[in-house]
């Protein structure tokens, strides 16, 4: 803060907390070591490890991902995953149940649903768009809401103050992943969320070379998820937390980019013939449009889908054909990222399945970058163009 102005996000990514290291380092050093020498007192409580989170290079990352979510607190992991099933252990004990939203990210929804049984804590997959419909859910034992602030790859959008509201009402704890819209987008924490949380690998990073989360909230929650944490082993390497700092500094401008970019293609593609349907917040014509501009400022992240027209192999020409994207999964990097869902991250889901989470044979899925919006716009008209050329081929037609 400043003269009681409190600083904007795009400020805080840069500042961060902690501008001044010691030796007058503008940037902080990497601590490469396991252990840190006593200063001061002997004690159990004055032991600095790398596994228990306490050295320089965590505590600083911390400091600055809390700033950046406006929570009390913040610790990073040593991955998205790391982060999310710590922090749900932490709060859930046999016999415990859980509401969870059905679209979430496939390694969530199998930690829940295949991994979490083992604990004898239960769930029930609630639709995140219809809040009528939770209450039914709900059981004495019931713990936790858990909810994504964008969904993947279909680009919906829960109402991020119902799941709170609903949370307050039934005395549950409620948990977000904010991954696709990022603290750039969205704080849910300001709107009420306990427990907030990102895989790092992706925006805050957003150069495709690191693995890491972060868990945030009040600084009770985080000690708490903290303990099962330091004992659960997923601490992350001090390397990565410097890469993640250094990232920190230009995630505004990367994130507003790839939505910038992403709205672009997204509106090409609606008037492309080759193109059934473009499911992208950012439009006006989707359902949840009026939820982007409530919570995430107009802006709707930098994922979302579309269908083609055609079969599996039509979606196979088009992706060989494209010469910017990387054909490759994850998102929020500085490059362009592209699947087909139905031959990769839902190629195991059975047809019912496969309809269910709405992904067709012909349904690509797009991480946008940071390149020039019309660099991408011409590279995504050839692509479809050779869907075409490839069915005249195909039909003896010269």
């Amino acid at each position: 803060m400043v003269a009681d102005h409190p600083l904007s996000v795009e400020t805080l990514a840069v500042k961060g907390t902690s501008p001044h290291y010691d030796e007058g380092s503008a940037v902080q050093p990497i601590y490469q070591t396991s252990t840190f020498l006593f200063q001061g007192e002997v004690g159990y409580e004055n032991v600095r490890y790398t596994r228990c989170n306490n050295g320089p290079n965590h505590m600083a990352l911390s400091a600055h991902i809390a700033a950046l979510e406006n929570t009390e607190a913040a610790m990073v992991a040593s991955s998205g995953m790391a982060a999310i099933s710590t922090a749900l252990l932490a709060f859930l004990q046999a016999g415990d149940h859980l509401l969870m939203q059905n679209t979430c990210y496939g390694g969530t929804y199998d930690f829940v649903t295949k991994n979490l049984p083992a604990w004898k804590i239960s769930h029930s997959l609630i639709d995140a768009s219809q809040p009528n419909t939770w209450k039914a859910a709900l059981k004495p034992s019931t713990k936790i809401i858990y909810v994504e602030s964008l969904c993947n790859p279909s680009s919906d959008v829960p109402d991020l103050q119902a799941v709170v509201s609903f949370a307050k009402a039934n005395s549950l704890m409620s948990f977000i992943d904010n991954t696709f819209a990022s603290p750039v987008l969205c704080r849910p924490a300001d709107l009420g969320f306990d427990i907030v949380l990102e895989s790092a690998t992706k925006y805050m990073g957003g150069h495709s070379d690191l693995i890491a989360g972060s868990y945030a909230g009040s600084k009770r929650n985080v000690q708490k998820i903290l303990q099962l944490h330091n004992h659960m082993g997923g601490s992350l390497d001090p390397n990565s937390i410097f890469l993640i700092q250094r990232g920190l500094k230009t995630l505004p401008l990367r994130v507003h980019q790839a939505c910038s970019n992403a709205l672009a293609l997204a509106e090409l593609l609606q008037k492309q013939p080759q193109v059934d349907t473009v499911r992208y917040a950012g439009l006006r014509d989707h359902r949840d449009h009026r939820l982007v501009q409530k919570y995430f400022g107009g802006h709707a992240g930098g994922v979302f889908c579309f269908d083609l027209k055609g079969s599996l192999e039509d979606g196979q020409t088009f992706l060989h054909a494209l010469k910017i994207p990387l054909l490759a999964p994850s998102l929020g990097s500085v490059e362009t990222l592209i699947t087909q869902p139905a031959l990769t991250s839902h190629a195991g889901l059975t047809p019912d399945e496969m309809q269910a989470a709405g992904i067709k044979d012909g349904t690509i899925r797009v991480a946008v970058g940071i390149e020039h919006a019309d660099d991408l716009i011409a590279d995504f008209k050839q692509a479809l163009s050779a869907i075409d050329k490839a069915k005249v081929h195909s039909n003896g037609i010269a």
